[in-house]
């Protein structure tokens, strides 16, 4: 006896089923994946500032013991731990002070960020972030308030 293949019981799933489902996939990580590389290439930037700002106190206690700033890092007393992915400059004297007496500034500089935002700078310098000089972009910027 043959059984129709009106009465037996479907099992598995549509092929409409399984296409609905990938599309509300791709609609989420369309939404998602942006946000996610955002956010890690900001948690890539606040590493990189906590860095400069701790030569930064580092270069101030310094030049209260020694009357100018260090001309390189190594020779501050601080532990420093580079920030991964981006490259050290050396410090130098800003454009607007003539010795390292009177300040100093240190680059870091993020090349090829792997979450598309491309190659960025980071400047400090004795009086702080120096925003003017650096090219990072302000939505991944720690000093960045979002609205």
């Amino acid at each position: 006896m043959r059984t129709s293949s009106f009465t037996r019981s479907r099992r598995g799933f549509s092929l409409l089923g399984v296409a609905l489902s990938i599309v509300g996939l791709g609609v989420v990580a369309a939404f998602a994946i942006p946000r996610i590389q955002t956010s890690s290439e900001r948690s890539n930037a606040v590493e990189a500032f906590a860095f400069l700002d701790a030569v930064r106190s580092s270069q101030d206690r310094y030049h209260a013991r020694q009357g100018a700033f260090a001309a390189r890092i190594t020779e501050l007393d601080a532990e420093l731990v580079l920030p991964k992915g981006f490259s050290v400059g050396g410090v130098a004297v800003p454009s607007f002070e003539t010795e390292l007496k009177d300040g100093w500034e240190l680059t870091l500089t993020r090349s090829g960020a792997p979450n598309g935002f491309g190659p960025y700078t980071i400047v400090f310098t004795h009086e702080g972030f120096d925003g003017v000089s650096s090219s990072i972009d302000a939505s991944i910027s720690p000093l960045h308030v979002d609205d």
